[in-house]
């Protein structure tokens, strides 16, 4: 079997444009929930958001121009301008621009998201509904479709090798991380762009969750302290937006080209919890199984995993899944068992959260530090048992970490990255 490691990564996030940046702010528990600016949200019961900055409001913010031309922006939405732009920083850390046609063939892409362009979606509806069919954009549906950040990373660096867009809620970009990594596993590519995106941050999306109640509506003029992952106090998630692309490569590639490895990706599981539309059972148990076959593949004990990113929400009944399947998957351990939730800084990123959260587990294998969970004040009590991060990244060396990744559809998906 086909070693999988990871050589580049690129992030856009609402914390920082940028892995440095991203990770200066992770490190430091940086908060990057405020009030939306993108339209009128107050008569929404959710008012906040995790935005990407642009560069003029932050130095770590995004330059959008520095990823796309003017032509190319308005034909595409902003989700693709975020994977151009992460896939950009990946594929240069990761020094890799095939030229040959070889090269090309044995380079593929999967990146996932969510929903994939949703402001083009109603803004178009809105301009038809408005002013007629006859001034749609013939640019329209490709600026939108899932699988075209895929395909605009394709068409801009020429790689033609196996191509895919998991389009599996808030698992997605985790599965695609999977996807890719049993790709080349199977021998049919040697590098994939594998990774996710998401930029739904809408009035409509956001009239949607809240009818849910699934979003935060108790703190719109505390935005820094709304995200609340298993605190008892949460009252729900706060939408985030965003990228995150990992170049993933077969080992014996890697180290023929004399590339940096970052890490290895061990393992990867997923599976279903056939049980409702957006919740999870009360025991977790497709989260619980999908951990266990990313310990299986790896080839790893439970007791072998030094941090756990969590995918913890700040839902309640989410977070309460989690934290069953995770007393029961480590069951015994204790301090020696870090566990965190970077959506309390950034939010939920929806199909992009799984493959920034994946950057913030290679970033602890590689520099001994583990993330934080702001707004931990009053943690459920299963988890205080485990070291649970609160604040500030500490300092620990670990050889392993899981992450995880659910979503609505009961689909559940886990990884684990070890240090080489």
């Amino acid at each position: 079997m086909r070693r999988v490691v990871v050589t580049g990564l690129g992030v856009v996030s609402p914390i920082g444009t940028g892995v440095d940046g991203f990770w200066s702010r992770i490190i430091e528990g940086a908060n990057g929930i405020r009030r939306i600016t993108k339209f009128d949200a107050n008569d929404l019961a959710c008012q906040i958001a995790g935005e990407v900055p642009s560069i003029d409001e932050d130095e770590f913010g995004f330059d959008v121009d520095a990823a796309l031309d003017a032509r190319e922006q308005r034909r595409t939405d902003r989700f693709i301008h975020f994977a151009l732009a992460a896939t950009g920083e990946a594929l240069a850390q990761a020094d890799w621009a095939p030229v040959s046609d070889l090269q090309k063939t044995r380079t593929g892409i999967i990146i996932g998201t969510g929903v994939g362009g949703f402001p083009a979606m109603t803004g178009g509806t809105r301009l038809v509904d408005e002013k007629g069919p006859r001034r749609a954009s013939p640019f329209l549906v490709p600026s939108f479709l899932a699988n075209l950040a895929a395909g605009q990373v394709s068409i801009r660096h020429g790689l033609k090798g196996p191509i895919g867009a998991p389009v599996t809620a808030c698992a997605a970009s985790l599965q695609a991380l999977g996807d890719a990594a049993r790709i080349i596993r199977a021998g049919e590519a040697d590098v994939m762009i594998a990774g996710g995106t998401e930029a739904c941050i809408d009035r409509v999306s956001y009239a949607g969750f809240c009818a849910a109640k699934a979003m935060s509506s108790k703190r719109n003029d505390d935005p820094e302290h709304a995200s609340r992952p298993f605190d008892q106090d949460r009252d729900g998630f706060i939408m985030g937006e965003g990228a995150g692309i990992l170049v993933l490569e077969d080992y014996e590639h890697a180290k023929a080209r004399g590339a940096n490895i970052l890490v290895e990706l061990a393992g990867y599981g997923t599976a279903a919890d056939a049980y409702h539309v957006t919740a999870s059972p009360p025991d977790g148990e497709g989260g619980l199984r999908a951990m266990q076959q990313a310990l299986a593949a790896a080839n790893l004990n439970s007791s072998d995993i030094g941090y756990v990113n969590a995918h913890s929400t700040s839902t309640p009944v989410g977070d309460a899944a989690e934290v069953a399947s995770l007393k029961t998957v480590f069951e015994g351990r204790g301090k020696d068992l870090a566990v965190s939730s970077s959506k309390s800084m950034f939010g939920h990123l929806l199909g992009a959260a799984g493959a920034v959260e994946a950057i913030a587990c290679v970033k602890a294998l590689t520099t001994g530090q583990l993330p934080p969970s702001r707004n931990l004040v009053d943690p459920d009590a299963a988890m205080t048992k485990f070291e649970l991060v609160p604040d500030k990244a500490i300092s620990r060396q670990v050889d392993h970490v899981l992450t995880n990744g659910f979503g609505f559809g009961g689909v559940n998906a886990s990884a684990v990255f070890s240090r080489i």
